[in-house]
């Protein structure tokens, strides 16, 4: 086996079990891994510079095709009713095979660290099939020192190879797609998709299974920090608006992905970016936009004109979901450690389709652990098959699919540190108003940026508030700079009794939703739940 690169001699791909493979890349810097992308025809260049990938017939996670290694570790402590089981057997089996599989072929490996707090990082070691692979988790995760590669010695180990194709039979699996997680050996394995962003959600839940018995609170968030050293959190599921709302110019973006908050405060999981790309402008996105003119960038099907190479970013043919993946540094107010204190503000974010939320809502520790756990945003009409109408998402602890642990387990820690360190809890739509989706409009994200300033500088706790009729949480009653009827989300529709009848829809959504986390918390969250009280206004 042809081996270049720099990695630890005395603890190689040969201590994992690899064998009889053609050649195999160590920790190659992006030039040559752009050269080789191109080179083996994964990949083009665009215009800017980036690296251009399409990942076939899969856009997107495969959320149905993860399973958890069933053992003496996980038997008690995995919420099996949100993880599919596969058998330590059958991962035994479905790992040989993947090493067969990798023999004659030529792979690319990288060393890096899942965490940016020493004390709990993951060393981790990505191996890929694919040049531009190994591009993207060398962006996405965090890079140790090139002097630090010699002794590298892996604490956890992923095997990315999109050509493998499960046998569902063989391996009690779902379809040919699987990725398979063994928490005990701290091994994840990958075959069957091209999509990259599974490496990277790998990681996030190995972290998510690991650092909670440490009181390590793991979030599916963005995070920033102001000059006076004051940390926002945001949680939000995709398209909410976590990446864009968290790379403010006036302060410092610490991540905007994945985050850990433990004993000294908030730190990165990540040393990169994963940013939805679909619509991206340079005059509402400035430092996003400017990354898809860097070279380093990876664009994951993003539509380029075939002679000048420029993206088209409002082309969604291929699908909605266009990402660009890029290191941390490239965002010119970013942490260089990846590392801040303790949270100031939390903020939850929602993209309500049904147009009922208001901009921003306060909410009590109770209300903040009830939507925590709720993890509501919406799927709006036209973005997947059969989808004609706004359809409520639900998905606990804005990160379901790489929650291991019972949602409860998480909900508790973040309440805990939430009380501990006096947080101020927000929740903001950055959904509809004046109407559902093809009715109303997008909230101009103008007044999002407005809103979510005067609430980490603190202003905003000082403004007027009344309880909405509806959800129960607090609304300010008028924000300078803020058009004072939408601050009441019925006086921005034309149909109130249609405003009325779709707010307590969704309220009764809510409820429903939650009966399934009623044995595992306190009275005061079950009573923070939405109940329409008064008559709409």
């Amino acid at each position: 086996m042809a081996e270049t690169g720099t990695w630890n001699k005395a603890h190689g791909a040969e201590a994992f079990g690899f064998s009889g493979l053609k050649a195999l890349h160590w920790n190659y810097l992006e030039p040559q891994l752009v050269e080789e992308s191109i080179a083996r025809g994964e990949a083009k260049l665009s215009a800017g510079g980036p690296l251009v990938a399409e990942t076939g017939q899969h856009t997107g996670r495969s959320p149905k095709d993860k399973f958890v290694v069933r053992d003496a570790t996980t038997e008690k402590t995995v919420w099996w009713d949100n993880n599919g089981a596969i058998s330590p057997e059958a991962f035994d089996l479905l790992m040989a095979d993947m090493l067969e599989h990798a023999k004659g072929r030529e792979l690319f490996a990288q060393d890096l660290y899942g965490g940016a707090d020493p004390t709990t990082r993951l060393k981790t070691r990505v191996f890929t099939e694919y040049a531009w692979h190994n591009l993207f988790i060398r962006n996405l995760l965090i890079r140790p020192k090139r002097e630090d590669l010699a002794a590298f010695v892996p604490d956890m180990t992923i095997v990315d190879l999109p050509s493998f194709k499960a046998d569902p039979k063989k391996y009690g699996v779902r379809t040919e797609t699987v990725i398979a997680c063994d928490f005990t050996r701290k091994i994840v394995l990958i075959g069957g998709t091209s999509y990259a962003g599974e490496m990277k959600k790998s990681v996030f839940t190995m972290l998510n299974f690991l650092l909670p018995p440490q009181h390590v609170m793991p979030m599916h968030c963005s995070a920033n920090v102001g000059p006076n050293g004051d940390v926002a959190v945001f949680f939000g599921l995709s398209g909410t608006g976590k990446t864009t709302l968290s790379a403010d110019a006036s302060r410092t973006l610490i991540g905007d992905d994945e985050h850990g908050w433990g004993k000294d405060g908030v730190f990165n999981f990540e040393g990169g970016c994963y940013a939805k790309a679909i619509k991206l402008s340079r005059e509402a996105e400035p430092e996003i936009y400017a990354t898809s003119e860097r070279f380093g960038s990876v664009m994951e099907n993003v539509v380029i004109d075939p002679v000048s190479r420029v993206p088209d970013f409002d082309d969604g043919s291929k699908t909605e979901n266009t990402r660009i993946a890029y290191p941390l540094h490239f965002i010119a107010n970013a942490s260089e450690t990846g590392r801040a204190g303790h949270p100031k503000n939390i903020v939850m974010l929602t993209a309500d389709a049904f147009g009922v939320m208001p901009p921003i809502a306060k909410l009590t520790p109770a209300e903040a652990m009830y939507h925590f756990l709720s993890g509501f945003t919406a799927k709006v009409a036209g973005t997947e098959k059969g989808v004609t109408e706004p359809q409520p998402t639900f998905s606990t602890c804005f990160g379901a699919p790489f929650m291991p642990r019972h949602p409860s387990e998480y909900g508790n820690l973040l309440r805990e540190l939430i009380a501990k360190h006096h947080v101020d809890c927000w929740l903001v739509n950055t959904g509809w108003t004046g109407g559902k989706h093809g009715v109303g409009r997008r909230m101009p994200i103008s007044i999002t940026r407005l809103l979510l300033r005067s609430a980490l500088d603190g202003s905003l706790n000082r403004a007027d508030f009344r309880r909405d009729p509806y959800f129960g949480f607090a609304v300010p009653t008028s924000v300078p700079g803020v058009p004072p009827h939408m601050l009441y989300p019925i006086k921005t529709w034309r149909d109130k009794a249609e405003f009325d009848a779709t707010a307590r829809k969704l309220v009764q959504m809510f409820q429903d939703n939650f009966a399934k986390f009623e044995p595992y918390v306190d009275a005061d969250v079950k009573a923070a739940a939405p109940a329409v009280q008064l008559a709409a206004e």
